[in-house]
């Protein structure tokens, strides 16, 4: 029992420190739209513009020096935001279910 507090207090504490984290549950509810599908690492921002269609904004990454593009994932009239990150060289280098600004805040803290 004492191991188990241990372990939920340190989750606890890492989580604090961060401010914005991915809830599974979004996963299970946009797992099917095509951003989330079928973008891929290294995939070039023709590919991505092709699946998801223009981004809500485009914004530049001011820690990679790339640039990131914000989405609005739609299911069911649930509205999520989403972003895909971009290298120097144009490629997808990250992706997820948050804005840019808060991937570049988590960014920051690293």
């Amino acid at each position: 029992m004492y191991k188990h507090r241990l372990a939920v207090m340190a989750v606890a504490a890492v989580m604090s420190g961060c401010s914005t984290f991915e809830n599974p549950t979004d996963y299970v509810t946009f797992r099917n739209e095509p951003l989330v599908k079928q973008v891929d690492h290294g995939m070039t921002r023709d590919q991505v513009s092709t699946l998801g269609g223009p981004p809500s904004s485009e914004v530049p990454n001011s820690v990679t020096g790339g640039t990131c593009n914000n989405y609005v994932l739609n299911v069911d009239g649930v509205e999520q935001p989403y972003y895909v990150d971009f290298d120097v060289n144009g490629r997808v280098d990250s992706k997820g279910f948050m804005s840019c600004e808060q991937h570049q805040g988590n960014q920051r803290r690293l």
